[in-house]
C-alpha cells in the first residue's frame, strides 16, 4: 500500500497502518482469526522480505514493512478497538527501535527470517507488556 515509501520512518508508518486496519477490522476478528492474520502475513514476509532483500542488495530494506505489520498485529492480539491497542502501539515502536536483547538476537537471523523475526519478538513482547499490565491493572 505504500507505507513503505513514505518520507522519514517508514517502520512507523507501517505499524500505524497495521494498527488503523487491525481497528477497522477487530469488531468481526476472534484470537483465532487474528492469530491466523499473524502467521498469513509472517510466512508472506519471509518470503517477500528475503526475496526484496537479494534483489536490492542490502540485508533489510527500508521499503519494506511488511515485518512491521506483522509484528504490530501481533502486539495487537487481543486488544480490541480499545485502549490496549494504542498502548500495543507504542510498546512495539518501542521494542522495535530498542531492540533489547532478544529482538536484536532475533534480527542475526538470515535472509527474510531475521527481516521479519526481530519485529515478531517485538510485537510478542509487546504483547505480553500491555497484556500483564492489564491484568496488574485489573482491567478488561
Amino acid at each position: 500500500m505504500g507505507l513503505g515509501h513514505l518520507p522519514r520512518a517508514p517502520g512507523t508508518w507501517g505499524s500505524l497502518g497495521a494498527l488503523v486496519l487491525y481497528l477497522l477490522l477487530s469488531p468481526w476478528l476472534d484470537l483465532r482469526a487474528e492469530l491466523i492474520v499473524v502467521l498469513s502475513l509472517s510466512l508472506l514476509g519471509v518470503w517477500a522480505a528475503g526475496r526484496m532483500a537479494a534483489v536490492r542488495g542490502v540485508e533489510d530494506p527500508q521499503e519494506v514493512v511488511i515485518d512491521e505489520i506483522a509484528g504490530q498485529w501481533l502486539a495487537l492480539v487481543s486488544a480490541g478497538a480499545s485502549f490496549w491497542a494504542v498502548l500495543a502501539f507504542f510498546l512495539f515502536r518501542l521494542f522495535d527501535i530498542l531492540k533489547p536483547p532478544p529482538v536484536r538476537l532475533a534480527e542475526r537471523l538470515p535472509g527474510g527470517w531475521g527481516i521479519m523475526a526481530d519485529d515478531l519478538v517485538a510485537g510478542l513482547l509487546a504483547n505480553f507488556c500491555w497484556q500483564i499490565l492489564r491484568v496488574f491493572l485489573g482491567a478488561r
